[in-house]
């Protein structure tokens, strides 16, 4: 699972900039109706969704059972995401809960894929954080589900521009863990460092 992950590492940090994007366009937009945040949300993951199966699919094929959390977690963000351009007149509390069940999924997911790979991945905290902030995020749609649209929208921005934040750092990380392999491969060894 590394080494996909090291190897697509450009799709992280897609996946990042697209949540970002999407938290910084609800974030700018304060007066955003319900049926363009379920657009925007919907669009974000579906491209989230498409490029975490993607991901998996182009994968080391060897290595099948290591990208099933990849797997599930693309088809469950193509899934929400299929959901709410199917059904949109959705109401506001129908977008939390679908919101709610993708955060928390998501990062049940990350969370799970940090504590396997902690002993392969040198910066896996980076995973499971952003995968804490996203069951988080969901929890507190389940349990705030009547708080004002505006504050509601604030909040979705601020989430996806925090897992946003930490998906492209995390994408970063595992280009550079690609390059020391490539060095230590090439027989250019790094000097330790402390």
């Amino acid at each position: 699972m590394v080494e996909t992950l090291s190897r697509y590492w450009w799709a992280v940090v897609l996946r990042g900039v697209a949540a970002a994007l999407f938290g910084l366009m609800a974030l700018i937009w304060p007066g955003i109706t319900v049926l363009v945040l379920v657009v925007l949300f919907g669009a974000y993951a579906l491209v989230d969704g498409a490029i975490t199966l993607g991901t998996a699919i182009v994968g080391n094929r060897e290595r099948a059972g290591s990208r099933a959390w990849l797997i599930v977690q693309g088809i469950a963000g193509i899934g929400i995401g299929v959901l709410t351009f199917v059904w949109p007149d959705v109401t506001a509390l129908a977008l939390l809960w679908l919101i709610a069940i993708w955060a928390v999924l998501t990062g049940m997911f990350a969370i799970l894929a940090a504590v396997r790979l902690r002993l392969e991945l040198r910066h896996e905290w980076l995973l499971a954080l952003s995968g804490a902030l996203s069951v988080v995020f969901g929890i507190l749609l389940v349990v705030w589900p009547a708080a004002g649209a505006l504050a509601v929208v604030t909040l979705i921005s601020v989430y996806a521009i925090m897992f946003g934040v930490a998906l492209v750092v995390l994408g970063v990380r595992m280009r550079s863990r690609q390059g020391d392999e490539r060095a230590v491969a090439g027989g250019h060894h790094r000097p330790a460092t402390a």
